[in-house]
């Protein structure tokens, strides 16, 4: 089992974090993890992107070549990106900070994943949470536990209960999405 996954927006949506997070929940559930990191000169509203290879056997190249899972939450990363998931391969687009997507080889899943975030929790920060509940329940890549375990450890301090929320909220918008 291999999966290489590509969570992008831009500076300031929390994707480097969720990330990070995501990687360490796979390494709570036993397998082998990688996360890269790259933004642009601005911090904040300037390209930002995140990936994690998830394996069950060593990873020798730290960098996603061509993603099966591809989380898109902004328009500059839809049309940057969007062309690179492999065949098949599953887009989740934040269909209320992203406009058209392009031709790609995927198949897309288009959930207001900001507006669900300030639904649940009346915070946007917490979009990021809510992405990886989004994006765990449409494409499997650990188990919830694990993610629980790992946002709890990782967000800011004080912030848990409401991130618990924001995860809970993508979750079962993703399941309300594919039924």
């Amino acid at each position: 089992m291999r999966r290489e996954i590509r969570l992008s927006g831009y500076g300031g949506q929390g994707l480097i974090l969720a990330g990070i997070i995501l990687a360490e929940a796979a390494m709570h559930d036993g397998h082998e993890a990688v996360q890269t990191q790259s933004y642009g000169p601005e911090a904040r509203g300037g390209a930002s992107k995140a990936e994690v290879i998830i394996s069950d056997e060593p990873i020798d190249y730290p960098r996603v070549t061509t993603p099966d899972v591809l989380l898109l939450m902004s328009d500059a990363a839809c049309k940057r990106y969007a062309c690179t998931v492999e065949p098949g391969g599953i887009l989740i687009v934040d269909s209320g900070l992203v406009g058209d997507v392009p031709e790609n080889r995927g198949v897309v899943h288009a959930i207001r994943i900001t507006d669900i975030s300030v639904e649940a929790t009346g915070r946007a920060i917490t979009a990021n949470i809510a992405a990886l509940g989004v994006l765990n329940t449409i494409a499997k890549l650990v188990s919830p536990e694990s993610l629980e375990k790992a946002i709890s450890a990782r967000v800011p301090r004080g912030t848990a209960e409401v991130n618990m929320k924001a995860f809970r909220a993508g979750m079962d918008a993703a399941q309300k999405a594919g039924k």
